[in-house]
């Protein structure tokens, strides 16, 4: 009891300064009668769910559900592995270079600004965002889409929200939440969302707070693996042919957080612009000769930590080399599994953000319904080709270039 009562102080805390629960709709938007017929898929993101946290907690209907459908072994997100960048390329097909939402803070150049996670007015500008995300996919060729909390559904992404979402806070139960995906697929047939994106925060507060090993995570998995049992059986009584995707964004580690990095301070250090967060630092300069006396210094003093010029980040990133937008550090430094930079903010135990080569980084992927072959088991990929995917089920054109490809996760489908 006493740890259900910390999860919802924390939950209170952290949705203290977004309140308005009430649902937004966009007018005038209806199902074609060719979109009338297509099948329906809800895609559940579960926040900081590592690859192993189902079996380890025993999360009892996932493992039942995805072993009736499809499960792949981990899949592996995007670099840099947070929380925005990854929830974007999930429902884009791009890589976080490619679509501008490179990190969950970082500068633009070209707009002099930053965007960071909790400014409600850079989250909620549509100009910020590239790519085609699935609801503006699905709604540009009249489909109806909609969304509870995913990363871009608030904002006119190409002048487009979704014609169901809410702004995101963390007031409304779960059970609320839940029962709004069955109150979705009750609506008239040209009302009905074939499109449900929906997201739950609880897993990755709790190992960001206690750590991924904790009786605060598996009480969080138990929760949420129990409400998609609820939504579950709520959508079976539609007896619509809805299909569910299950994702998350990163996985979770547990850091030291006592020996953590300090960067030595240095005066070849102060003309550049300094975004910093746990494990990973992004550092701007004005021209190259600044840029290569930070670098040559920060290089020469690295201790758990690697330094980067962002043209010569590893190739498999599709990163620094990548970086259409120009909104990525000139330097990068990464910090080892297990070490965090040093940061009163950040001092809790579990943290995410590294090589997304780390085995604990890793996000998990499950599917059943219509749709997916059943008790198939598929190996690790990357979280790119989920787009294709899901706009394969749906029947939507894909109408501009991604980095996702159908060939990945076509084997899956059952059509």
């Amino acid at each position: 009891m006493k740890r259900i009562f910390l999860l919802a102080a924390v939950l209170f805390s952290l949705g203290s300064q977004a309140q308005d629960t009430t649902q937004q709709v966009t007018p005038g938007r209806k199902n074609s009668a060719t979109q009338q017929s297509k099948p329906y898929v809800i895609m559940i993101s579960i926040d900081g769910f590592r690859y192993d946290y189902a079996e380890k907690y025993k999360a009892e209907n996932l493992l039942r559900l995805s072993g009736q459908g499809v499960r792949a072994t981990a899949m592996q997100p995007a670099f840099p592995s947070l929380t925005f960048p990854n929830h974007y390329s999930l429902v884009t097909g791009l890589y976080p270079a490619h679509h501008g939402l490179v990190d969950n803070l970082f500068y633009d150049r070209k707009r002099d600004a930053v965007y960071k996670v909790s400014n409600r007015d850079a989250v909620e500008d549509g100009t910020w965002y590239n790519g085609v995300p699935l609801w503006v996919l699905a709604e540009k060729q009249q489909m109806v889409s909609a969304s509870y909390f995913w990363v871009g559904s608030e904002s006119a992404v190409q002048m487009v929200r979704p014609t169901y979402y809410f702004k995101y806070q963390e007031k409304t139960t779960i059970d609320r939440r839940v029962q709004q995906v069955a109150e979705w697929l009750s609506l008239p047939e040209d009302q009905r969302p074939h499109l449900i994106t929906f997201y739950f925060p609880e897993v990755d507060h709790m190992g960001h707070s206690w750590g991924p090993d904790s009786d605060s995570v598996r009480s969080a998995v138990q929760l949420v693996d129990k409400a998609i049992g609820k939504m579950v059986a709520m959508v079976e009584k539609q007896k619509l042919p809805v299909n569910f995707i299950v994702v998350s964004d990163h996985g979770m580690i547990q850091v030291d957080t006592v020996h953590t990095i300090s960067i030595p301070e240095s005066p070849l250090l102060q003309p550049l612009k300094v975004l910093p967060a746990g494990q990973k630092i992004m550092l701007y300069g004005k021209n190259d000769e600044e840029i290569k006396a930070a670098y040559d210094y920060l290089k020469q003093h690295e201790n758990h930590y690697t330094a980067y010029l962002k043209k010569e980040t590893p190739e498999r990133w599709h990163y620094g080399q990548e970086d259409v937008y120009n909104r990525i550090g000139d330097i990068i430094l990464l910090a080892e599994a297990n070490y965090i930079f040093k940061s009163a903010k950040e001092s809790h135990p579990g943290h995410h953000g590294y090589d997304n080569n780390l085995t604990n980084m890793n996000a998990i992927f499950m599917a059943w319904g219509p749709a997916f072959k059943p008790h198939t088991r598929i190996a690790t990929f990357e979280n790119v080709h989920v787009y294709p995917l899901v706009a394969r089920i749906l029947g939507l054109d894909i109408t501009q270039p991604i980095d996702g490809q159908l060939e990945v996760l076509e084997p899956i489908l059952n059509f």
